[in-house]
């Protein structure tokens, strides 16, 4: 590879046309001084003006015109053969110029072919402008520009002509096209200019259509299971003050609204049916700055029910099955040798069960797995298991094992939370823990209504400190509302009254049309009441039994009715109402009791009824189902 290092001395040339004119014009007047000095040269060697010349010498005189013509002659002569050593010396020195010329330009073309065969190559130029800072470029200096400079100088008026710039300098001064440059600013205008458009055309026509939904949030299988749930619906812009009767649901159910900002939340106060399309509109919805009105509407689908149910079997172990209404798909999910009873939430099971030291609580997720065992207050027995979601607690009758007259407690009532992160809490009446004859977990809350053995009807809140509420002596608690805080108490002389926990008012429950008489169970659900009733004779032998539906109007529809052989042990609904779970005892007689802590026979079904229809879905073997609040009582 050439470098400059190895470039062979050469003269400086002039390269531009003034410069070789220049340099011509000097070498012309160079000879012309040698030439000068050679003639003064001579003159000074002359003989000297004392000696004689020729012309004086004796025999030669020549005649005097002729002497004068001779002279001329010489001298015309002397001053040609002196021009043309001046122009030859002058032609010799520029055509020397002009091979060091040519012999320079083959040098460096040499060079610059040795370099590009050995560099690097090149870069790809990008596809579009790319603008870079502009550097202070390096001062070139040229040998043959220092030398010529004054002759340059001098010629520049009458020879406009420029060197041309070195390739390298040359490539880093040229500045991105104008067009280029133009075009790219223009560009980002037009993109610009297009987004102003659209987000000016969309804010002109969200104003002309109104406010619309952008997102809704709802867990249709939460809804089926309690009340509560919500469906939230968000615009795509603030909206103004919504009113509730702005609000409807089809199919019809209670709720209440909560609306602020760009949300619309509606809860409802109960839960829903399965397998069934609601549709939540909102009329006349205006944006928060005006505009039209407009209606939000969106629709959702709830999912099947299915239930949990216990089978007990006396010479095996027993089983907690999940299954759909149908019966088709039930799945064992737990198994233990004794299982004494249990209770669902949306996400977990309880279950008692029975060993020989006495009971153990277990909580587990809804497919039997990730179990742990609840703390209890001792070694005892555990009954009359219920659990509140809401308030995250499970609550049970607790007995010592060692239980006498005098020493151990006996159907005190306990809490705990569900997590298992708290002790067992023992509710206390006047500073004493109270035996309890029946409780109940109010829905949807954390507070407990229960009846001692004293007969007392008491009300405590375990989610605050306000202590124990008394309502009165009562002689059971038949059931309690969702979503209405009300409970179905019977006194103390046989009135059933309809008690209103919030405030302690109460009112006679209404009769049934037709009225099948008095109900030894009654069990409420959202728009009415399942009623157990029995039929006697005149001795008041029971002749047979019956499950009536009486709704609110106090229209009564049998469901389920038995004879005198059978028994019905326990009536109870699904959350929202739509179904009713009705436990039957078959046979009575031969249907001998198993020996567990809640004794019940041995051969119990479970009868699946649609409330609406009145007609029977399916019947299961097994009790206990997870749409009840408490196990039956028999």
């Amino acid at each position: 590879m050439s470098t400059d290092d190895e470039r062979p001395e050469v003269p400086a040339v002039p390269r531009t046309r003034a410069e070789m004119r220049a340099a011509r014009e000097a070498a012309e007047a160079a000879e012309a001084e040698r030439i000068d000095r050679a003639v003064a040269s001579a003159d000074h060697v002359a003989p000297p003006a004392d000696q004689p010349t020729p012309a004086d010498r004796p025999g030669d005189q020549q005649p005097a015109g002729a002497d004068e013509a001779a002279a001329r002659e010489a001298a015309a002569r002397e001053a040609a053969a002196r021009e043309a050593a001046v122009r030859e010396a002058g032609d010799r020195e520029v055509a020397e110029q002009e091979a060091a010329a040519r012999k320079m330009a083959a040098f460096e073309a040499a060079a610059r072919e040795d370099a590009e065969a050995t560099a690097l190559p090149p870069v790809p130029l990008a596809t579009e402008p790319v603008f870079v800072g502009a550097a202070p470029e390096p001062v070139v200096e040229s040998a043959v520009a220092g030398a010529a400079a004054g002759a340059a100088a001098q010629d520049a008026t009458a020879d406009p002509y420029a060197p041309p710039i070195p390739r390298a300098a040359a490539e880093r001064r040229v500045p991105p096209p104008p067009g280029s440059r133009r075009r790219f600013v223009l560009t980002v205008a037009a993109v610009l200019g297009v987004l102003v458009v659209v987000g000016t055309g969309l804010g002109i026509a969200s104003l002309l259509q109104g406010p619309r939904i952008s997102d809704v949030q709802v867990d249709a299988a939460q809804a089926i299971e309690s009340s509560g749930s919500r469906v939230i619906l968000t615009a795509n812009q603030a909206l103004a003050d919504i009113d509730p009767a702005q609000v409807t649901v089809e199919p019809e159910v209670p709720f209440t609204v909560d609306a602020s900002g760009r949300g619309v939340g509606v809860r409802f106060t109960v839960p829903l049916d399965d397998s069934t399309e609601y549709t939540v509109r909102v009329a006349d919805v205006v944006g928060a700055g005006g505009g039209p009105k407009t209606t939000l509407t969106t629709s959702f689908t709830t999912p099947p029910s299915n239930i949990f149910l216990l089978r007990r079997d006396v010479a095996g172990k027993d089983k907690i099955f999940l299954t759909d209404l149908s019966g088709e798909k039930a799945v064992p999910v737990f198994e233990h040798d004794k299982i004494n009873d249990f209770r669902a939430t949306s996400t977990q099971l309880v279950v008692s069960v029975e060993e020989d030291d006495g009971s153990r609580l277990l909580v587990m997720d809804r497919d039997g797995k990730n179990q742990r065992e609840l703390t209890l207050p001792g070694e005892g027995y555990v009954g009359a298991i219920q659990v509140s979601e809401r308030g995250g607690l499970v609550g049970y009758s607790y007995s010592d094992k060692e239980l006498s007259d005098t020493e151990g407690r006996a159907s005190v009532l306990v809490t705990q939370s569900l997590s298992g992160d708290d002790d067992p809490q023992i509710i206390e009446v006047a500073g004493a823990e109270a035996s309890v004859f029946v409780w109940q977990f109010v829905p949807d809350s954390a507070a407990v209504l229960f009846i001692d053995f004293d007969g007392a009807l008491s009300l405590v809140d375990r989610s605050t400190d306000t202590g124990v509420q008394s309502l009165g002596l009562a002689a059971t608690i038949q059931g309690i509302s969702r979503g209405t805080y009300t409970a179905i108490v019977e006194r103390l002389d046989g009135a059933v009254v309809e008690l209103n926990l919030a405030d302690g008012s109460e009112q006679p429950l209404a009769a049934s049309d037709p009225d099948y008489g008095t109900a030894s169970s009654i069990t409420p659900y959202p728009g009415g009441t399942l009623r157990h009733v029995i039929a006697r004779d005149d001795e008041g032998l029971p002749i047979g039994q019956v499950v009536v539906r009486v709704d609110d109007d106090g229209a009564a529809t049998p469901l389920v009715e038995v004879g005198s052989t059978d028994s019905i042990l326990q009536a109870c609904a699904s959350p929202s109402g739509q179904y009713a779970a009705v436990v039957v005892a078959p046979d009575l007689a031969n249907n001998a009791y198993d020996g567990m802590l809640l004794p019940l026979p041995e051969n119990v079904e479970t009868h699946l009824i649609d409330m609406a229809s009145g007609k029977e879905i399916v019947a299961l073997t097994g009790f206990d189902a997870s749409w009840c609040q408490t196990a039956p009582r028999f």
